[in-house]
């Protein structure tokens, strides 16, 4: 297996609209859509749509979302032995309301999200042991996340952690032991309490969390494209301009496309282009998962990128 997922499934309940009410009024909007979503299951479907072999490691609720989200995930070719239904409990629900620009504001209910438990991890130990790279996000118990790169460390597996949604109380300690850190601006402002307005002052806010430890800091910064710095260096990537119709999970498919590539090449700077590139394809369509390229239809993105 090349990948595995440590993370949140969620459902996404998407909201088009031409502006948010104000409180206490009712406004009718144009369009609404569920999907699959979680930045854990978003990962994996993207990495898996470009050819990964994927697992995943997560939670479902008992209810009438379950059985169609696992469903998808197979659809997509993922190991889901070890996504797991938590009786009495709900599925995670996200609910997404995406404006006229484009833009999104996302609120999250975890449910089954949060009984992902260290035992869960342990579980799934003799298969993690013989993956190539373990991805996590913040959709679950930091406890587990902490297993989760303990583990990882005890085998020497690459570790990604998407620090979304941001918190806190994430120990600086774990961070430092993963091999890649991936916010975006939005989280690293939390993260650090400093401005994200211009790229200098992004490229400032990264070196304050280089200077704790991190190994390498990749930020996803929307329109600005995306920063990779480490001890040594700061390398950009600018992004690909496109007509964005809907930002969810854009996040999401940078990091499963620079994951894939990651594992297939080891070539960061490169894996770092191609993602930009599959996550501007991504925001051409409406939705997450469902609007991330396959392998042909990635390939034929690129071709007319090349063209230009």
């Amino acid at each position: 297996m090349d990948i595995a997922v440590i993370g949140s499934n969620m459902v996404d309940l998407i909201t088009y609209i031409t502006e948010m009410p104000k409180i206490g009024e009712t406004l009718e909007a144009p369009d609404f859509e569920i999907g699959c979503g979680g930045k854990g299951a978003n990962q994996a479907v993207a990495a898996a749509k470009l050819g990964a072999g994927v697992m995943m490691i997560g939670k479902v609720g008992e209810d009438m979302f379950a059985d169609n989200t696992v469903n998808n995930l197979q659809r997509y070719g993922i190991n889901t032995r070890f996504v797991e239904t938590v009786p009495g409990v709900s599925s995670g629900v996200a609910p997404i309301f995406v404006d006229r620009d484009s833009f999104n504001r996302i609120l999250i209910i975890k449910g089954a999200n949060n009984h992902l438990l260290p035992a869960d991890i342990d579980r799934a130990e003799q298969q993690l042991k013989q993956c190539r790279l373990i991805i996590l996000q913040l959709e679950i118990p930091l406890a587990s996340v902490y297993h989760a790169i303990d583990l990882g460390r005890k085998y020497h597996i690459p570790i990604i952690l998407n620090p979304a949604p941001a918190s806190r109380e994430l120990d600086i300690n774990y961070a430092c032991q993963c091999d890649f850190f991936m916010p975006n601006e939005t989280e690293l402002e939390i993260l650090t309490g400093m401005p994200v307005d211009s790229e200098e002052n992004i490229l400032r806010a990264g070196r304050t969390l280089l200077a704790k430890g991190l190994k390498n800091l990749i930020i996803t910064m929307g329109h600005r494209g995306s920063m990779w710095l480490n001890a040594n260096h700061v390398h950009r990537v600018k992004p690909v301009a496109v007509n964005a119709v809907d930002t969810s999970g854009a996040g999401d498919a940078f990091i499963g496309c620079f994951a894939h590539y990651l594992v297939k090449d080891g070539d960061v700077k490169q894996a770092m282009e191609y993602a930009s590139a599959y996550a501007a394809y991504s925001v051409m369509g409406k939705g997450t998962q469902r609007s991330y390229p396959d392998t042909a239809q990635f390939h034929d993105f690129l071709a007319t990128l090349s063209q230009e």
